[in-house]
């Protein structure tokens, strides 16, 4: 049985809930992914274009810096990654975590939440910031509130 844990960014609180409960489905430690200066309602605004711009940059120079570098990495074998869809891609704090730790060897299994969209582009955007032995599997994306049994579920039939 391999050492799994669940780490999310949520600014809202929606991946958070997913994560708890996938994390308990897993049997996986919990840590939370915080930029080090916390997003305002303006930045979380998908309606503005302008805010939408500044959060779907893709280069290095634009990623926001973590808060911690404490994730449990090192320990797991399986790290499944959460967030929100932000227009097809995944926020560029994901990139940032992903840069700041060691994954070689590993296999990562993305999870999101959505009002309405899949994961458009967002395996694409995140494979460069991780070694090319890592894994990526684009994974699974929730609407609304999981359910304890269908989390579970889906843990189950991933066979880790």
């Amino acid at each position: 049985m391999s050492k799994k844990l669940v780490a999310y960014f949520s600014p809202t609180g929606t991946t958070a809930g997913a994560a708890k409960a996938l994390a308990e489905a897993a049997d996986a430690d919990l840590y939370e992914i915080r930029p080090e200066v916390p997003y305002t309602s303006a930045d979380l605004n998908y309606m503005d274009r302008q805010s939408r711009s500044s959060l779907e940059m893709n280069d290095k120079s634009s990623r926001p810096a973590l808060a911690d570098t404490d994730a449990p990495v090192a320990d797991a074998d399986v790290i499944f990654v959460g967030f929100p869809i932000w227009w097809y891609v995944a926020p560029t704090i994901i990139n940032s975590f992903l840069e700041a730790y060691d994954f070689s060897g590993k296999t990562i299994i993305l999870f999101a939440t959505s009002g309405g969209s899949g994961f458009g582009k967002a395996v694409e955007g995140l494979k460069n910031s991780v070694a090319r032995d890592t894994v990526i599997k684009e994974g699974q994306v929730f609407r609304g509130r999981p359910s304890a049994a269908g989390m579970k579920t889906w843990v189950d039939s991933l066979g880790l």
